[in-house]
């Protein structure tokens, strides 16, 4: 297993996990009346392909086995959100029949936000998130923004346990996707 940037080619691969990392739940909360998850998958695959996007492959570290994509890590600079969210904005209204202009902020400058993380369920407790969460901090490092930052649902104990274990601590309370959130950080 290696951890490398991602490729345009892999961006279905991507886009199944970013679904994963958000929940069917979440997804279909995006969702209009009519739209399902397979018309999600479409416009998540579609904004990994481009450049501007929040979800872009460009944004996105892989853990590989061989040719497969067996985890991921999407990040990006908190401070861009605005300017990145237009893409996913633009294509809810396209693919889903959705105006999510007045969606709230989930990050904010000075912090890599961690936006989506993911390994297949055939590969997890093997210590692949936590050499991604690794990744992404040497990403931030590298990008000079002092923080890592991410949410979580408060429903999910194991994922708090995955980032108590990988550094980061409580920063303070969210409301993302339908559902209440913790902000946690992590100084790189």
């Amino acid at each position: 297993m290696h951890i490398q940037a991602a490729t345009k080619d892999q961006s279905a691969e991507i886009a199944q996990l970013i679904m994963m990392a958000m929940t069917h739940e979440c997804c279909l909360h995006f969702c209009g009346v009519g739209y399902g998850l397979d018309d999600f998958r479409r416009m998540m695959t579609l904004l990994v392909e481009r450049d501007d996007s929040q979800y872009s492959y460009r944004n996105t570290l892989v853990a590989m086995n061989d040719n497969q994509v067996i985890g991921i890590a999407v990040s990006y600079d908190g401070g861009a959100l605005h300017e990145l969210r237009k893409a996913f904005i633009d294509q809810a209204k396209r693919f889903l029949g959705r105006d999510h202009s007045g969606m709230d902020d989930e990050t904010q400058a000075g912090e890599l936000y961690l936006d989506s993380l993911a390994v297949l369920p055939t590969h997890r407790r093997q210590g692949i998130a936590l050499q991604l969460l690794d990744a992404t901090a040497e990403r931030a490092r590298k990008l000079g923004l002092p923080l890592v930052g991410l949410l979580v649902d408060k429903g999910n104990p194991i994922g708090e346990s995955l980032y108590a274990k990988a550094g980061f601590r409580y920063a303070n309370d969210s409301m993302w996707g339908g559902h209440e959130m913790k902000h946690l950080v992590k100084s790189v």
